[in-house]
């Protein structure tokens, strides 16, 4: 495959990606409602026949076919409104379309994966045409044949061409001739495509050739003599000419009349549309085919057809390798920016000009940061809408009621870390719903609660992170249960006393399942341990609560970004760190009167009336330099997660803005990370600092002393 065709599969893929999940969203709804709105199944339609015609495009011939009998469905229920599906039908009706697009995403990934496709569809094609056929029972007998027969038919009114497009139908009398691009390829399924965006403006008209769809040897008919659409009334046939936007390489196309003969193509004058004029051999031709584009507007042309173009032109894709590459530059400027305004050339000199110039450079700096950063974040509302669907799925398949709730679902995180967290919150809040929510409703019934289970998720941000609440209304965790399995499993010793928060802490240790069978979702030793590891590896903590019959929450603290931020440099020796400004609470200088020693010859100081132990810097690192004296030195009393303590250190240089840059390979084979080593960082004048982890700091300590 050329480059070419693999920027098209690109744009295939993030397109049907995109409409699966406005999909999903759209089935979810109605299932609640219990029925499809107007606007629903006019939605679903448009997002078939996409998903066909671009699929066609991409020669996916079963995606193309379950997607056309989809397509044939809703056909069906538009024109007929949802009272043709009878009551008893509907839950059927539901869990065919939720099957339809796991079809589609399975399909999907193998496209991704470079797998062959499934060729086996029957199973879900035989669904949805018992569908239609219960439909069509229920529907007046003639009505639905018509219906059923217009994606097949050159006109779903049912009425067939005369052999001769030149003398149309009577009651078809007002004609588009339409032109593709010369040598464009495959003009039959362009064609197809253009008829399947016209279904969006009239339901009533006829094409020649005809059977487009299934006759490759239509695209030379259609090469040299063009494609000819034929409309009941002239209204209808303006309004279809909005659809050309949605279809590339048509070069030209020209109203006519059936009583006036067909002009050659090079007379013919060009029409220009309300927008925009026809597209003359633009962008490569299959690429826009590749990826229609998706119609969210009404199905009405006129003013909201331009809404929808000026909206279209005010959203751009990017490809997040290029993100990362600003990332790196804007990295660069502000290492650079810092070696210029702290260069040592310049101590002792009185600049009041420069400086000036390099307060401003730094606000622009900073400026470019935050932007760049923006283009980065998104909203994590996609990774909560999908749990929807999670919950949806294992309340039938466990016979459990349940309900999601979302919060703060429009709080923006780093792109690379929604990405990365998606599938912990999957696995949270299958657990939630698997080990979290009683089996019997009598169970809560008894215990006070709603019959119904509540998965509440919720996200907020506390200046540099996102906290991520994950919450179930079940019976808890019981602490004794985890207790006795961590005995077992000789993760705990049976004469030591644990904390509750200790306890919880054994679900996340490699291998620990509670569940005593395995099913299709947990129990298989998978679990708790591999939601750490994956928010670990963007710089998150996940801590889990719980209260025995009233639920449990799994909180998962995560960095907004991972690539620039403030650190408050300080010195031990000779050596640098930087200590995140979000985890410092205060500094402050302490007499030696003030530690106070602890049995196990450990330190701690008194600040607002609780007691925090003392870190020395120097010889948790084992350094040979650094103050001794704690009143040489200076206490940073530092904060993250469940750990509070004061860390000594020799002297505080200053704020900086530092970029992180992450340690070699071989380096963190030796394991640095547990030591709170967590990267380092280029300072001003070329030195390196060490930046330090604070929460892997104090475990560090805690298991060293």
């Amino acid at each position: 495959m050329g480059s070419g065709n693999d920027s098209i599969l690109d744009m295939y893929l993030y397109e049907t990606n995109t409409l699966l999940e406005q999909l999903d969203g759209i089935l979810l709804a109605a299932e609640a409602a219990d029925t499809f709105s107007e606007d629903s199944v006019n939605e679903i339609f448009r997002i078939m026949h996409t998903i066909k015609g671009s699929s066609a495009m991409m020669e996916f011939s079963s995606l193309m076919t379950v997607a056309h009998r989809i397509e044939d469905l809703f056909f069906l229920i538009r024109e007929k409104t949802m009272e043709v599906v009878p009551e008893q039908t509907r839950p059927e009706l539901f869990d065919m379309l939720f099957q339809a697009v796991d079809f589609f995403r399975g399909e999907i990934e193998k496209v991704e994966s470079d797998e062959p496709l499934s060729q086996s569809i029957d199973h879900i094609v035989s669904k949805i045409n018992s569908l239609i056929d219960k439909i069509q029972g229920t529907a007046a007998a003639p009505d639905a044949g018509e219906a059923a027969g217009a994606e097949n038919s050159p006109a779903p009114s049912g009425a067939a061409p005369e052999a001769g497009v030149e003398a149309a139908n009577p009651d078809y009398l007002f004609g588009v001739h339409v032109y593709f691009d010369e040598g464009s390829g495959m003009e039959n399924l362009r064609a197809f495509m253009l008829v399947n965006n016209v279904k969006d403006y009239s339901s009533d008209f006829l094409y020649f050739p005809e059977n487009v769809e299934n006759d490759p040897s239509t695209s030379d008919r259609i090469a040299d003599q063009g494609f000819m659409l034929w409309f009941r009334t002239a209204d209808e046939r303006d309004r279809a000419l909005h659809a050309m936007d949605g279809v590339g390489a048509i070069r030209q196309y020209q109203p006519m009349d059936a009583a006036k003969p067909a002009v050659h193509p090079e007379h013919v004058e060009q029409v220009h549309k309300d927008e925009a004029a026809p597209k003359a051999g633009a962008a490569p031709a299959p690429k826009t085919d590749a990826a229609p584009p998706a119609k969210t507007a009404g199905t009405n042309a006129g003013p909201g057809a331009g809404g929808q173009q000026h909206a279209k032109e005010s959203l751009i894709s990017v490809n997040l390798s290029k993100l990362d590459q600003l990332m790196a530059v804007v990295s660069e400027i502000v290492i650079t920016e810092s070696m210029v305004t702290s260069s040592p050339d310049l101590k002792g000199l009185r600049l009041d000009n420069f400086t000036k110039s390099a307060r401003d450079l730094r606000k622009l700096t900073d400026d470019l940061q935050d932007v760049s950063m923006s283009l980065r974040m998104v909203p994590v509302s996609g990774t909560f809408q999908k749990m929807n669907r999670i919950v949806r799925d294992m309340s039938k398949k466990l016979g459990k009621r349940a309900k999601l709730t979302l919060i703060g679902e429009d709080t923006e995180v780093d792109k690379t870390i929604v990405d990365s967290i998606s599938d912990p919150i999957m696995h949270i809040v299958r657990n939630s719903m698997d080990h979290g929510l009683e089996e019997h409703e009598a169970d809560r019934v008894a215990a006070g609660k709603d019959p119904v289970g509540e998965v509440i998720l919720s996200a907020r941000h506390t200046g540099s992170e996102v906290i991520i609440e994950i919450k179930d209304d079940g019976q808890g965790v019981d602490t004794q249960v985890v207790l006795n399995k961590a005995i077992r499993q000789g993760l705990a010793a049976p004469d030591h006393e644990y904390s509750q928060k200790e306890i919880l802490n054994f679900l996340m240790m490699p291998g620990f399942s509670t569940n005593t069978e395995v099913t299709e979702f947990s129990g298989r030793g998978v679990g708790m341990d591999v939601v750490k590891k994956n928010v670990a590896d963007v710089g998150g903590i996940v801590s889990i609560s719980s209260e025995w019959g009233k639920g449990m929450t799994t909180t998962l603290k995560i960095p907004l970004t991972m690539a620039i931020m403030d650190g408050m440099e300080v010195s031990v020796g000779d050596s640098m760190f930087t200590i995140p400004i979000n985890s410092i609470q205060s500094s402050l200088k302490v007499a030696a009167g003030d530690v106070i020693h602890d049995p196990a010859q450990g330190e701690m100081v008194k600040i607002r009336d609780n007691f925090y132990p003392i870190i020395r810097a120097k010889e948790l690192f084992c350094m040979e330099q650094g103050c001794d004296n704690i009143e040489d030195g200076i206490l940073m009393w530092v904060e993250a997660g469940e750990h509070s303590y004061c860390l000594f250190v020799d002297e505080l240089i200053g704020e900086h803005q530092i970029v992180v840059k992450p340690l070699p390979n071989y380096i963190n084979s030796f394991g640095v990370k547990n030591f709170g080593i967590n990267g380092c960082s280029i300072l001003g004048d070329g030195s390196i600092s060490i930046i330090l982890d604070v929460v892997n700091v104090y475990t560090a300590a805690h298991n060293a002393y």
